[in-house]
């Protein structure tokens, strides 16, 4: 686990999985790929082999590697976090089995001082396994879509019993319009960064901005990315979005999940 982290909207990383693959435009330029050769490198037994170079340069080659001993680290943090679940690869990858994914649930459960902010674009195995697991007050659950040909994923999401629901627009490659936002909390937008970043329209911005207002969801612009994300910054129309969901009041069954 990091005890910091970079990312706008949550302040430390916890990665009991690591190692993925490409399954969408998205990927394409994943910061997650560089950073996995470079831990390999530094001496991090748990990233070896996970990419390799194509084109010059790194690339998920498929293997994923689940930790077990990653699983004690939240207890160990008194103090509560928000923290993002994955950051190095996909918790509903199709090789990490079930019984893993039931464990990492179970150790966020048992650790209600932190928010868990989990990300995945595998969103149809997510509806598959929903049923499967408990889902206590403190874990929020969203699905990447970078284009429209993947809004498809927020339906999958919709279905799930998270307590908050939010979407990853980022990368985002194309305009989004008419989103259905019915049951979704939360709204992240922000353009591609790092080396070959392909470019984002602000009136795609824009328009997602718009609709969240209309639904009156929390809207949370990240980054305008390129090259170099500092110089473009991250102010929309003079203004930073830095909107959050409200924290769901704990359940009863919240309460039970978090004994278990």
């Amino acid at each position: 686990m990091a005890t910091s982290s970079s990312i706008e909207w949550t302040e430390a990383t916890w990665n009991p999985v690591v190692g993925c693959s490409v399954i969408s435009p998205g990927c394409t330029n994943c910061y997650a790929m560089r950073m996995a050769r470079r831990l390999e490198a530094m001496g991090q037994p748990k990233y070896a082999g996970t990419t390799r170079i194509s084109g010059g340069r790194p690339k998920w080659n498929g293997v994923v590697r689940v930790d077990e001993d990653s699983l004690k680290l939240p207890a160990t943090w008194r103090s509560g976090r928000m923290i993002f679940v994955n950051s190095m690869s996909d918790l509903f990858h199709e090789k990490v089995p079930l019984e893993f994914i039931r464990r990492v649930f179970e150790t966020m459960a048992m650790t209600p001082q932190h928010t868990y902010q989990i990300l995945t674009k595998r969103a149809e195995r997510l509806d598959e396994l929903a049923s499967e697991l408990i889902w206590p007050h403190n874990v929020w659950m969203g699905v990447s879509v970078e284009n429209a040909e993947y809004l498809y994923r927020v339906d999958h999401l919709r279905r799930t019993r998270a307590a908050i629901k939010f979407l990853s627009l980022e990368p985002l490659l194309g305009p989004l319009e008419a989103m259905n936002l019915d049951g979704i909390d939360w709204v992240i937008a922000g353009g591609e960064s790092g080396p070959g970043a392909r470019p984002m329209d602000p009136s795609w911005v824009r328009s997602i901005r718009d609709q969240c207002q209309l639904a009156e969801v929390a809207f949370h612009f990240k980054q305008w990315g390129g090259v170099n994300k500092k110089k473009t910054g991250r102010s929309l129309d003079g203004q930073t979005w830095d909107e959050f969901p409200e924290k769901p009041v704990r359940s009863e069954y919240a309460l039970a999940a978090a004994t278990v």
